[in-house]
């Protein structure tokens, strides 16, 4: 197939997965289809859970090895759709479906740009990855697939970008407190009221800085998103718990972010996980050299991806808008395929690693 029949197949891919549910955890339905299709391209798909990928060529240790990854899985629908979000609907050059931007275009793009750069012997070894479990960093994801997959030198992950290359990315960290008083009557001043010793550490949260600023990234962010205290009105309560989302940049791990909290609050602190630290690229790197020569113009995503999970360089770039992405009517312009899988073939085709 030339460019111009790839382009028509990717789309009518997206329109395809677009019909099929594929929430996170429920992704198997999509990922038979995305088997089977594979299959009809006359690679040999290969498959952990839900994880899908290709290889294009025998794989050779002396070349490095290069990673197309996208996901598969979606949110559930928001409230206020005004389409039905699993029928594609097409408006001159705008496809309305859940899905299609995050990350249906990047997913069909980069398989599309895969078939693409497969036809030539590159310098690098070229694998394609369909990944599960995205939305919720799922332990079945990425991370199953990379324990199998051969060592990765650098990858592309598509998301939505506007197909300009974010070459850093914030890390998470969810920190679950407890701020802890003394249980008393309300009516009476007895008591140690959990709320306002929680409210110390909460103001401290809001108004700390971290001193390392990143010059892409900027400061770490910390933000108290919920709350919940006390059993009735008339008694103090003993117990304050709240939850607080922390955003790092790339000259803090998630480790040691937590040890710096833990020692400057009052209240205890447990996180869920350290495995989502800042990802990203050096601004030397041989593709970002090659993204600044056609014009594109790196910069730092605050949004997490699976690039969090990945022990080696990568850069999240993709069709569409992270704006639309999650919202109601969410869509994607075909003309963004086609330009993705333009820009993808530019920077890729014979990249030395």
């Amino acid at each position: 197939m030339d460019k111009d029949h790839l382009y028509y197949h990717a789309v009518d891919l997206l329109k395809d997965i677009i019909t099929i549910p594929s929430f996170s955890r429920e992704e198997q339905s999509v990922a038979d289809k995305l088997e089977e299709y594979i299959s009809r391209q006359n690679f040999t798909p290969n498959r952990i859970g839900n994880n899908i990928w290709i290889e294009a060529s025998a794989h050779d240790a002396n070349r490095p090895t290069l990673l197309l990854n996208s996901h598969i899985d979606t949110v559930k629908p928001v409230a206020g759709w005004n389409k039905d979000p699993f029928k594609p609907v097409e408006n001159d050059d705008y496809i309305y479906g859940l899905g299609s931007n995050d990350a249906g275009a990047s997913l069909v793009s980069l398989l599309h740009s895969f078939f693409l750069l497969s036809r030539k012997e590159q310098p690098y070894n070229l694998i394609f990855l369909a990944s599960s479990e995205e939305e919720i960093s799922g332990k079945n994801g990425i991370e199953s697939a990379l324990r199998i997959l051969p060592s990765i030198n650098f990858a592309v992950v598509g998301e939505p970008t506007g197909m300009q290359p974010a070459i850093a990315e914030k890390g998470l960290m969810v920190l679950d407190c407890i701020a802890n008083g003394k249980s008393g009557h309300a009516a009476r001043n007895e008591g140690v009221n959990a709320i306002y010793e929680a409210i110390q550490d909460i103001e401290w949260f809001r108004s700390h800085h971290f001193p390392k600023i990143s010059p892409l990234l900027g400061e770490v962010k910390m933000s108290v998103t919920m709350i919940n205290a006390g059993t009735q009105h008339n008694v103090i309560p003993d117990e304050c718990r709240y939850v607080v989302d922390v955003r790092s940049n790339e000259y803090y791990n998630n480790e040691e972010l937590f040890l710096l909290i833990s020692q400057s609050v009052k209240s205890t602190v447990q996180a869920r996980s350290f495995r989502l630290n800042s990802s990203g690229i050096q601004p030397n790197h041989p593709f970002v050299k090659r993204a600044l020569l056609l014009g594109l113009l790196p910069f730092g995503s605050p949004t997490l991806s699976d690039q969090a999970l990945m022990p080696f360089p990568s850069v999240k770039m993709g069709p569409g808008d992270s704006s639309r992405s999650h919202t109601a009517d969410e869509y994607i312009k075909k003309s963004e395929i086609r330009e993705a899988i333009e820009i993808y073939t530019k920077l890729l085709d014979d990249l030395t690693l």
